[in-house]
């Protein structure tokens, strides 16, 4: 599916559906962390391709386009360097750490939106990963978001697979989209499409393009499924009781 493609998804209920869905954002995650040499030969390849297409077909309806593929890793990697950590001036075109973006942070403190972040992972029991150098994941890091997303998606297929209420792990979707993963995927796709990286690689490219798109269509299906995004920061509406501090708001 193209960023020009309607927005009608098939709303097929079942756990092979959640589990393309679950492919979609891992493998989205895996393309957005540092280059290594296997991801690009699976991309070159075509593993790559055949696997993300296979669960976008899955999930949409529609196969995802073959595309171009960068002419060697080295390029590969200097493409990615370029548009997400040392672009013109030492900077990155497209930063991907969502706390970069004044905007995303919308007036709150770094530390207090990175915590704000954290909360969601603490919830499910997740911590971030600690990388060969010990060094952790930033937890506002496009990768980490979207592993994230992976793994609602996760919990999703195995609730339904074993006929239980799955609206809880919707919810938690449907938050953290709107809350900060949107928001990210369209503030990095809209620096790509407005900055030229002559380096950058066409699949991947596209790939946050297609993915921005992607994460508003499951802003509306799930909305559809558990009801609309409320933000818990903003003025509640008349008539709404204040909602417990303690509640779990994913249960």
């Amino acid at each position: 599916m193209s960023v020009q493609t309607a927005k009608q998804l098939p709303m097929g209920d079942s756990p092979k559906r959640a589990k393309a869905k679950e492919t979609i954002w891992r493998m989205a995650a895996l393309a957005m962390e540092h280059p290594t040499t296997e991801l690009f030969e699976a991309i070159q390849n075509g593993e790559f391709h055949a696997a993300f297409s296979a669960a976008w077909a899955a999930a949409t309806g529609s196969n995802w386009p073959k595309l171009g593929v960068s002419e060697s890793y080295d390029s590969y990697e200097a493409g990615y360097i370029a548009a997400f950590l040392h672009g013109r001036g030492g900077k990155p075109t497209a930063a991907l750490l969502a706390g970069d973006h004044e905007h995303i942070l919308k007036g709150l403190a770094r530390p207090v939106f990175m915590l704000n972040i954290v909360a969601f992972y603490k919830h499910f029991g997740l911590q971030a990963a600690v990388e060969d150098l010990g060094k952790k994941d930033e937890p506002d890091h496009l990768a980490s978001m979207l592993e994230f997303m992976a793994v609602l998606c996760h919990y999703e297929a195995r609730a339904l697979s074993q006929g239980k209420d799955a609206s809880g792990y919707r919810r938690a979707q449907r938050d953290f989209l709107c809350r900060y993963l949107d928001d990210a995927l369209d503030t990095v796709a809209g620096l790509l499409r407005k900055n030229t990286i002559p380096l950058l690689d066409p699949t991947l490219f596209q790939l946050l393009q297609d993915m921005t798109v992607w994460s508003e269509l499951q802003i509306s299906e799930l909305e559809v499924r558990v009801g609309p995004f409320r933000d818990l920061d903003s003025a509640k509406p008349d008539n709404v009781p204040a909602e417990p501090a303690a509640q779990n708001l994913w249960g």
